[in-house]
């Protein structure tokens, strides 16, 4: 069954007791307000990952000697891998000093070994290091959200119905205070259990990887990193 973003708004307008369920109908003005502090609230909430709580998987085409893939609606990465066939290559994740102001020779075709991840406007931005030399399946999972909804997006196409269901508290919430109104202590003290809850539904991987460098094996250094694939059996 379908939950349109106008039953969320409705609803939202009845638990904030701006509106009284039983005596008064939500008017066009309060829908359009709804409709803005809606995607107001969601494309903040998207500032906070924590409360994002869906890890995706999605799947690209490397293009030969692209750099630059624009994701639309991706709003944090957690891994980017490709394949040869049936083979999977990981790849490092560069912080942008790294990436885009460290030493290295440029348009160099042969597999990607690094990658750096930019937001952009309504998605986010993946650069690729080396340039791709074949058209690559690149997989990465990540987190996904939102940015724009309107009156008939079916919120249940996108969000499990818990989320939808935070996302009702938190407009009441916003509606509150847009309209000047005490949101209720019950529905408030409802919403904080909701939101605790929700930032443990599926938590970032923060476990850490490191590579020895003084290990009595030879280290990695430029010509390594610029004249190889990127790739080494240890």
């Amino acid at each position: 069954m379908a939950y349109t973003t106008l039953q969320l708004i409705n609803r939202a307008f009845y638990l904030s007791q701006v509106v009284s369920r039983s005596l008064e109908t939500v008017s066009g003005e309060q829908v359009s307000d709804g409709l803005y502090l809606l995607n107001a609230l969601i494309d903040f909430k998207n500032t906070d990952l924590r409360l994002i709580p869906y890890f995706q998987k999605y799947n690209f085409n490397a293009v030969i000697g692209q750099e630059k893939y624009t994701i639309p609606n991706l709003l944090y990465v957690d891994s980017l891998t490709f394949n040869i066939g049936d083979v999977r290559y990981s790849m490092f994740d560069q912080s942008r000093k790294q990436y885009f102001a460290s030493p290295r020779v440029d348009n160099i075709t042969a597999l990607p070994f690094s990658y750096r991840c930019e937001r952009d406007l309504d998605g986010m931005n993946i650069y690729l290091y080396f340039l791709p030399q074949d058209t690559y399946v690149m997989t990465l999972m990540g987190k996904f959200g939102l940015t724009e909804v309107d009156l008939t997006t079916d919120l249940l196409l996108y969000y499990d119905a818990y989320y939808v269901e935070y996302l009702r508290y938190s407009l009441a919430r916003q509606i509150c205070g847009e309209y000047g109104s005490t949101f209720p202590d019950a529905s408030e003290k409802q919403f904080q259990e909701i939101q605790k809850k929700l930032m443990d539904v599926s938590p970032a991987d923060l476990a850490i990887t490191k590579q020895t460098f003084f290990s009595g094996q030879s280290g990695y250094d430029w010509q390594h990193i610029n004249l190889s694939p990127g790739y080494w059996v240890v």
